[in-house]
């Protein structure tokens, strides 16, 4: 798919110019593609992931293509490493006008195999690391009478994917997270929203269809095939498709847009809400 064909991207213009955007999660993928997103918008921007290496080589690779970025190592799971985000931030550009809560992990397993392991990581990257992350830069948005908070979920909130209790019930929990904060922030210029992608071409989908095949005993593009077989528009969703309409959520436009929860799926979801 050409940048041309991509929703938005010729109507993009600096609808984010000098905006401040803190991404977690943003050393690739769905985080990587709106980092880009954001940067053809205007944004300065700051990608966080507990792989520092990889973020600092993202960062470099946005400031190849001409943006403001920097890269930051933390894991979001902890506190202090979410404020010392928000600060490495501010320290740089001043101020945060922008969270995309992006940091996250699958485990695929049968409810019953599932470990209180996998429980603890999942819970704790995906639902603590969304909270301790909006406590550390509201305070910068509250200040400022502006702020965007996203949260990158899933279409398992709508409706859940076999074989990944953790992910339907922990993405859910942020979903019902988000919608409360984004009552309690509206009265300080702040909005926040979630995006519900569905299956999209990422290195995490490959991950996940390669230990289905692996399970399954047959060829990871037979998983593939009924993935697409599945999805209404009969393929898998491009990343830069995701980050379209990140990009508008987080803009002044969509200022009247709060507590949402909008699916990107192909139409994947059968529900009517």
């Amino acid at each position: 798919m050409s940048e041309e064909q991509i929703p938005g991207s010729l109507a993009a213009g600096q609808a984010l110019r000098e905006r401040v955007a803190l991404i977690t999660g943003g050393a690739g993928g769905i985080g990587l593609a709106i980092a880009q997103r954001f940067g053809r918008a205007g944004a300065h921007l700051a990608l966080a992931d507990i792989r520092i290496e990889a973020a600092r080589q993202a960062a470099q690779s946005m400031r190849a293509l001409g943006y403001r970025a920097i890269g930051l190592g933390g894991d979001v799971s902890r506190a202090a490493d979410a404020d010392a985000l928000a600060r490495g931030v501010l320290d740089e550009y001043g101020r945060i006008d922008i969270l995309v809560n992006n940091a996250g992990l699958n485990v695929r397993k049968p409810t019953l195999e599932v470990e209180q392991a996998d429980w603890d990581v999942v819970v704790d990257t995906i639902l603590r690391g969304a909270f301790f992350m909006a406590k550390a830069v509201a305070p910068s948005m509250i200040e400022r009478g502006w702020g965007r908070i996203l949260a990158v979920t899933s279409v398992a909130v709508k409706q859940p994917v076999d074989n990944l209790m953790l992910s339907n019930s922990v993405r859910a929990a942020v979903t019902g997270f988000a919608a409360t904060l984004a009552r309690e922030v509206a009265k300080d210029g702040i909005t926040v929203n979630t995006i519900l992608p569905g299956y999209t071409s990422t290195e995490r989908v490959t991950e996940l269809n390669e230990a289905d095949a692996k399970r399954e005993g047959v060829d990871p593009a037979e998983i593939q095939a009924r993935l697409e077989a599945s999805i209404p528009l009969g393929r898998l969703a491009d990343p830069r498709e995701f980050a379209a309409l990140a990009a508008f959520l987080v803009s002044e436009r969509a200022g009247y847009i709060t507590g949402g929860a909008f699916a990107v799926d192909g139409g994947w979801v059968r529900g009517l809400f």
